[in-house]
């Protein structure tokens, strides 16, 4: 294959997934992991595509998230097995906050088969989908709603979660930096995100890997902040390292 026609899937696979591994690009073109980087670096030069280490991802604003209806249909399988894997960690009769994001609904959507769950969430779209549940008992939080994507900030909702303590708080994110910091797009969501985790026994973070090494402008803190951390695929060595060193439970959710 011409190194041009190569050029183009390589984007159009980043496009679709998110992010694709080296060793994913060395599988499906059958060239070497040198011939595969020499071309993510060119195409990253080109600006693209983002450079990371161990593959590439789709460049994004630091400032602006995606749209909600593209992030709920970006990495579909990735985070239906990530959402099983959660759910098989949580159960019967627990609490648990659910927070903003499409994969934290995705965990929604897994936990359907659980039975008297009772469930505090700042999330319209999470409040929709388990109202099919007789036997669950579902608390939205007050505040202001996001038109973009049903999700519920503000000062009332800090305030709101603060008068809870369950067991577990699950938490979507927009990128993990290369240092292990957790970022995302609006410091409102992130104050309660962090109203999330102080207010939860166990804190899990749900996270596809096109997140790693993703860039966002606010910092909610380091690693040390959650119990459990499940992705699709593993990250890097270098990673893997920042999560044990913050004693990190890691679930690698790929089958």
């Amino acid at each position: 294959m011409k190194q041009v026609n190569r050029h183009e899937l390589i984007i159009e696979m980043v496009h679709r997934y998110g992010y694709v591994s080296t060793e994913e690009l060395v599988e499906q073109f059958k060239v070497s992991s040198q011939t595969i980087r020499r071309d993510l670096n060119e195409l990253a030069e080109q600006n693209k595509i983002q450079r990371h280490h161990g593959g590439a991802a789709q460049i994004t604003s630091s400032a602006i998230n995606a749209a909600y209806s593209d992030r709920k249909s970006m990495n579909f399988d990735q985070k239906k097995r990530i959402a099983e894997k959660v759910a098989s960690y949580i159960p019967d009769g627990a609490t648990l906050f659910i927070d903003i994001g499409t994969t934290p609904e995705a965990v929604a959507g897994a936990l359907l088969n659980h039975k008297s769950l009772r469930i505090v969430t700042n999330n319209l779209n999470v409040a929709s989908l388990l109202l099919s549940k007789k036997d669950f008992r579902v608390i939205l939080a007050g505040g202001e709603v996001r038109h973009r994507d049903g999700g519920i900030i503000g000062e009332a909702t800090l305030d709101f979660i603060s008068q809870f303590r369950l067991d577990y708080g699950i938490l979507g994110i927009s990128g993990i930096d290369q240092d292990g910091s957790l970022l995302d797009f609006d410091y409102h969501e992130v104050r309660t995100k962090k109203a999330i985790i102080e207010n939860s026994r166990s804190t899990m973070l749900v996270t596809d890997s096109s997140k790693f090494g993703r860039n966002a402008m606010v910092n909610l803190g380091k690693m040390n902040l959650i119990n459990y951390l499940f992705v699709d695929k593993a990250p890097s060595l270098e990673m893997i390292k920042i999560i044990d060193h913050y004693g990190v439970k890691l679930e690698i959710c790929n089958n």
